[in-house]
């Protein structure tokens, strides 16, 4: 099984990509391939709404350190998508990556993607109730099920901390490595 992480905070030792490495180590420790992507580290552009993956080819046009990215998630069997809230929303850097996702799509908007792959959305938030900011998921999960993906997890922190305080939380990284399990138990069964 291949599991690619993207990591879409700009600090590399945040809580979100604290997560998405509890997720990712204990996948690798039960015999996944894996692989993470720093997106703060990488030099790319966002969608240039320029239509070329629509009309001449089947893969963004845009040549940057992001094409292999797409690439990777393109033969992963799943992708941990990791990010901070920012102002109610996914970061700048992650938000650039998934406006980029737009080639997986054909031209009548069915999926270039193989289906059936698995997704972990990971969100930190420093607002403590997690009932704020519920919305975001959801309107990512949304894309993701149009790509294909058939098992869809999401793993929230909330509350204010300081960066990489996610050891302070067994809680969260119980559920990260319950998440490792059933990512490698779900492909076995596939």
């Amino acid at each position: 099984m291949k599991i690619v992480a993207i990591l879409g905070s700009p600090r590399a030792k945040s809580n979100s990509t604290a997560l998405a490495r509890t997720i990712l180590h204990q996948a690798a420790e039960q015999g996944a391939e894996t692989q993470e992507f720093l997106l703060n580290k990488l030099e790319f552009k966002g969608c240039q709404g320029c239509e070329t993956c629509k009309t001449k080819l089947d893969h963004c046009v845009v040549k940057d350190e992001l094409g292999p990215v797409l690439e990777a998630v393109k033969a992963a069997d799943a992708v941990i998508l990791a990010s901070p809230n920012y102002f109610g929303e996914v970061s700048g850097q992650f938000k650039s990556f998934f406006d980029r996702t737009y080639s997986w799509l054909n031209p009548d908007f069915s999926s270039r993607l193989i289906p059936g792959k698995a997704s972990v959305f990971v969100f930190a938030q420093g607002q403590p109730s997690l009932d704020m900011y519920r919305d975001v998921h959801a309107r990512y999960e949304m894309w993701l099920k149009r790509f294909g993906f058939a098992r869809n997890y999401l793993l929230r922190m909330n509350g204010p901390r300081a960066a990489d305080s996610v050891s302070q939380r067994p809680d969260l990284v119980g559920q990260a490595e319950e998440i490792a399990h059933e990512l490698i138990g779900g492909s076995k069964q596939a």
